[in-house]
């Protein structure tokens, strides 16, 4: 610790605008405070229980069998003062070992229904709205930073995998097709636009910044989560939210129609 409390020192003081980062899974407190408070120094940390959770939920849960009260708590779990960076998808979910979040959430209809050409399906349909809000809800709520991995921000539809003995020396899957979000026939270019459009409204709003990011509304049974800069609703609790948004200058509005069915309950 006192290396790394050193490194920092060093960093800050040969450039003052220098950002360091701890990718750290222990919860050490301090990581993330000044030296001169007693802390190692680092300006912020990554948290990286939300994206191990969004892809728990994705692999395990129906989306009405979704906790409110567990996803706010993995979102907001985090020391005062402690700024932290979030974000939806990592290495973890992009390298070869596991998939993506289009992947779990779009399926095999990765491959064939991702053109506005196609007709739209309920897989579709649930993946696009899912993977705005998981990303939305994550900028929102989760850090005072936001991080975006290697095309999850127009919604990669394959992992990444370099060339090893394994598999091969292959380089098939060593890259990422940036090309597929600069397609206007293609979900991936809506998505790319929306990702723009969220770090758009930050700038604007500066929750990321704020002092104040607290959840001020959340219901179970109904799927509700209101923060300030952030809320979800079913179409039941549209005008208590919409009240809110009134009040409060900084909520942002996504209405979420409830969706009974879910892929894995379809498979069942």
């Amino acid at each position: 610790m006192v290396y790394l409390m050193l490194a920092n020192t060093l960093i800050h003081r040969i450039n003052p605008e220098a950002i360091s980062i701890a990718e750290d899974v222990s919860g050490m407190p301090a990581l993330g405070r000044l030296v001169e408070q007693g802390g190692v120094g680092f300006d912020f940390r990554l948290q990286m229980a939300i994206p191990d959770k969004w892809i728990k939920l994705l692999k395990e849960t129906k989306d009405e069998d979704w906790d409110m009260n567990e996803l706010i708590w993995t979102l907001t779990n985090r020391r005062y003062d402690e700024k932290c960076v979030a974000y939806a998808e990592s290495h973890d979910q992009a390298l070869v070992g596991d998939k993506t979040l289009s992947m779990w959430l779009f399926d095999k209809e990765i491959y064939t229904n991702m053109s506005l050409l196609t007709p739209e399906t309920l897989t579709i349909s649930r993946g696009v709205a899912l993977h705005k809000m998981i990303r939305l809800i994550s900028c929102a709520l989760g850090g005072e930073a936001y991080l975006n991995f290697m095309g999850n921000e127009f919604g990669h539809p394959e992992w990444i995998d370099f060339p090893r003995e394994g598999n091969g020396w292959n380089y098939d899957h060593c890259r990422r097709q940036w090309n597929l979000s600069d397609d206007p026939l293609l979900y991936y270019h809506y998505f790319k636009n929306f990702d723009q459009a969220m770090m758009e409204l930050e700038e604007k709003f500066h929750w990321l910044s704020s002092n104040e990011q607290y959840v001020s509304l959340k219901h179970q049974d109904d799927k509700i989560i209101a923060c300030s800069g952030f809320s979800i609703s079913t179409q039941r609790k549209a005008l208590r939210i919409t009240e809110l948004a009134q009040a409060m200058d900084t909520t942002m509005l996504l209405f979420l129609k409830p969706m009974r069915t879910s892929l894995q309950a379809k498979n069942d």
